[in-house]
């Protein structure tokens, strides 16, 4: 199975209590289809500037992943300047370039109109709608938002949200958007928005799972909220892209596999947090880049094990 994502491919200079880096590749998209690669096919649509080289593009490639859908434009790339200095849990934007991101109009290539997944990451919700409209035929559409969109672009984000089998996003803009302090009230307060199923991210905490009356076919019972821890990691080195690499193993393994049931949410929860954890090892994609399939297995089964956790249940 195919995913598409639709995001920005981005350049990010980054300063941590473990050092700083400068230019590093990042963005949504990238994040996210490196760690989806290694579950299922990844395209990607995004748009770069000139300062995007072939050694660039390689990072996707040799994953495997399809690039023909990253339009080359002139200028600069999307870059963005941020410190964890004094909070490893809070970015502090200390810049933000949008270069050829800001005209940035997806265009779809026909060889990708047959994908049987799509991901709109964060992106301008009349974009994310657009992209939606065009591919109607896909198995399932899972979507990702911010603050930003939530405040002042509501009306746009709501035509998106009703468009949604997934919604992933964290848990301050699931009581934002649902204008609720109260978790739980919030999440199903914005499966009333529209999507079928609500991903929440807490960061370091985890992840936790709300599902609605549409999440499953027919026969399957109502399935209660599912959390899932996130690993206790002895250092982070860089926090950034770590929820969308989450996303990324989340989806990866969705696209993966035959049949969509509660157990297979959960595992790809686990999933989810396998990848978000190698993604702060490192400054930006390194760890992403590198990664073995044999240490995710193993990952996962240490996700299991601290979660006591079986997959038996339907």
């Amino acid at each position: 199975m195919s995913i598409l994502v639709v995001g920005s491919v981005a350049f990010d200079s980054i300063q941590t209590p473990s050092g700083s880096v400068e230019n590093c590749l990042g963005g949504a998209a990238t994040h996210f289809a490196l760690a989806a690669s290694y579950f299922t096919d990844v395209r990607v649509i995004a748009v770069v500037g000139k300062d995007f080289t072939e050694e660039h593009e390689a990072v996707f490639t040799r994953r495997g992943i399809d690039t023909r859908g990253i339009e080359h434009a002139d200028g600069l790339s999307f870059h963005w300047t941020g410190s964890y200095v004094n909070n490893l849990n809070e970015a502090q934007t200390l810049g933000t370039d949008l270069n050829v991101f800001q005209t940035f109009e997806p265009k779809i290539p026909e060889s990708y109109k047959d994908s049987e997944y799509l991901f709109l990451a964060n992106i301008d919700p009349v974009l994310q709608g657009r992209v939606r409209s065009q591919m109607s035929n896909v198995r399932m559409v899972c979507g990702d938002t911010m603050n930003y969109w939530i405040a002042d672009h509501a009306a746009n984000l709501a035509k998106v949200l009703r468009e949604l089998d997934v919604l992933l996003i964290n848990d301050g803009e699931v009581r934002m958007l649902a204008g609720d302090r109260n978790l739980v009230v919030a999440a199903n307060k914005v499966l009333t928005m529209g999507p079928k199923t609500l991903i929440v991210k807490h960061g370091e905490y985890g992840a936790t799972a709300f599902f609605g009356d549409r999440s499953f076919g027919s026969g399957i019972r109502a399935v209660h909220p599912f959390r899932a821890p996130a690993l206790p990691l002895a250092e982070v080195v860089d926090p950034t892209g770590a929820g969308d690499s989450f996303a990324g193993g989340f989806y990866g393994y969705l696209a993966s596999q035959p049949e969509l049931t509660p157990a297979v949410f959960r595992a790809a929860m686990f999933y989810g947090g396998v990848m978000g954890s190698f993604a702060v090892e490192r400054f930006g994609t390194e760890r992403l880049q590198d990664v073995t399939r044999e240490e995710i297995d193993e990952r996962f089964k240490l996700f299991k094990e601290i979660s006591h956790l079986e997959y038996s249940s339907s």
